[in-house]
């Protein structure tokens, strides 16, 4: 297939370009400066100059390919307007894939968030429990939407978006991915949390820190996103975690023992959490218990790389001084 690819040099994307190629796919990597068309480059894609402003470009190059894999952001709109900011222009990106794929019946794959279907631990209106673990079926947003703005939440009206697409001709799906995405090019939350227990002298994890942060090795994440691509039937929900979660303390105690620090329980109050977690304490509360088992027996995708904890140990999050 020609598969046309944004965000391809980003640390998912960065995964999502070679497998593809190692599947035999000619893939074309959408490039904003000199810079990311090399990266593309050097990933054996063919570059694509143009950004995610450009809604024409973006119709373009989808109506030219046999299939989408969208897993670019807005970033640039965060500053001046935040999530919902995105999430707005991020909505018209994907009505404008649905322009040009409508009736054909090619791919559009886009990622989503494994936290979607829960809201556990965020405060948005209208916070909506499953009091189970997350499942495919489970809509991002629950029946009769509700108001998100200024929450992460805000963004789910876009996978709504995507999957709504099937009834247009579109064989649309969401990979949704959980917050941590670990690999040896990681640069999100783990370093993050290593950062702050660097500087912190301690590991700290929010109350008992039983609560379930799912996960998944980026090489794995890229399997998912092409099986879906190549095989995933239209407006379905996908979740790339390797299982249900891992609790936060365990995360914690893991990278304590590697720091020679001690993990440490931080009183989960509007005081004490932001103390120690800063802009992250929001986040960490989360509770996003999720199953994968509708994605591995619809598409025989097998979580293959090493798992969170293990690879802890593979010594890239710690480099020896």
């Amino acid at each position: 297939m020609r598969v046309f690819v944004t965000g391809g040099t980003g640390h998912i994307g960065s995964y999502i370009i070679p497998e593809l190629i190692a599947a035999g796919h000619e893939v074309t990597g959408l490039a904003r400066s000199d810079e990311s068309a090399a990266a593309v480059s050097a990933l054996g894609a063919k570059v694509r100059r143009g950004d995610l402003s450009d809604l024409e470009g973006l119709k373009a190059a989808a109506a030219e390919s046999d299939g989408v894999i969208h897993v670019a952001h807005r970033q640039d709109l965060l500053p001046s307007g935040g999530m919902d900011a995105v999430a707005a222009a991020e909505l018209q990106i994907m009505l404008a894939y649905g322009e040009a794929l409508a009736g054909t019946g090619k791919p559009l794959v886009a990622s989503g968030s494994i936290g979607s279907p829960t809201n556990l631990g965020w405060p948005a209106p209208g916070a909506h429990f499953l009091g189970r673990p997350a499942t495919e079926e489970d809509p991002a947003l629950p029946p009769g939407g509700g108001e998100y703005k200024g929450s992460l939440r805000v963004r789910n009206v876009v996978e709504l978006a995507v999957v709504g697409l099937a009834e247009r001709g579109v064989r649309s799906s969401i990979v949704r991915i959980p917050p941590i995405a670990h690999s040896t090019t990681d640069a999100g939350f783990l370093p993050l949390l290593i950062g702050l227990a660097k500087e912190k002298g301690a590991v700290g994890y929010p109350g008992d820190g039983a609560n379930l942060w799912p996960a998944v090795h980026g090489r794995d994440l890229a399997s998912l996103f092409r099986l879906a691509l190549e095989k995933g039937p239209a407006g379905k929900n996908w979740h790339g975690i390797e299982g249900e979660g891992v609790r936060f303390r365990e995360i914690a105690e893991a990278i304590g023992s590697r720091l020679g620090l001690p993990a440490v329980s931080i009183p989960a109050d509007v005081l004490m959490l932001p103390g120690y977690f800063g802009f992250l304490a929001n986040l960490v509360t989360l509770d996003l218990p999720a199953s994968n088992l509708i994605t591995r027996h619809a598409l025989g995708w097998e979580p293959a790389q090493p798992g969170l904890l293990a690879d802890l140990d593979n010594g890239h999050y710690f480099p020896a001084h």
